[in-house]
């Protein structure tokens, strides 16, 4: 009986934590303020504008506003190569910084929603493990 008992309580643990919420939209961009400041600022600066010619700007970027998807992959796995943003090309190496993919779901909520950036879209930890890294080809 004992067993049994334990057997149920453990079950049902496993089932109520599957059913925790994710974070609120605000809640993410907090976290990924923190997550900003740890592994981005140095690049793309606190003003998200980076460096012109050698580090996209994250700023008022249509490269991220339009490919979002695109830019949780260049997190996920790293970008190398060429790339266009706000008319400019960039042919550098971000590599990729080891976060988990709620890091990089706070993060992308964060810098999509700084510096004029706007987005009604809220990334999920979900969301970041469905994309590949196919879309960078």
């Amino acid at each position: 009986m004992k067993y049994l008992l334990i057997i149920y309580c453990s079950s049902l643990l496993i089932f109520s934590s599957s059913l925790a919420q994710e974070k609120s939209k605000n809640e993410s961009i907090l976290s990924g303020s923190e997550i900003y400041i740890d592994f981005c600022i140095r690049c793309h600066l606190a003003n998200g504008e980076g460096v012109k010619g050698t580090i996209p700007p994250l700023k008022k970027s249509d490269y991220l506003l339009k490919s979002i998807d695109k830019s949780i992959a260049g997190l996920k796995y790293g970008l190398k190569g060429k790339i266009e943003v706000n008319n400019i090309i960039y042919d550098g190496i971000m590599i990729n910084q080891g976060l988990d993919n709620e890091e990089i779901a706070d993060v992308m909520n964060y810098i999509l929603n700084q510096w004029g950036n706007e987005s009604e879209e809220i990334i999920t930890p979900s969301r970041v493990s469905k994309v590949s890294k196919s879309i960078l080809k």
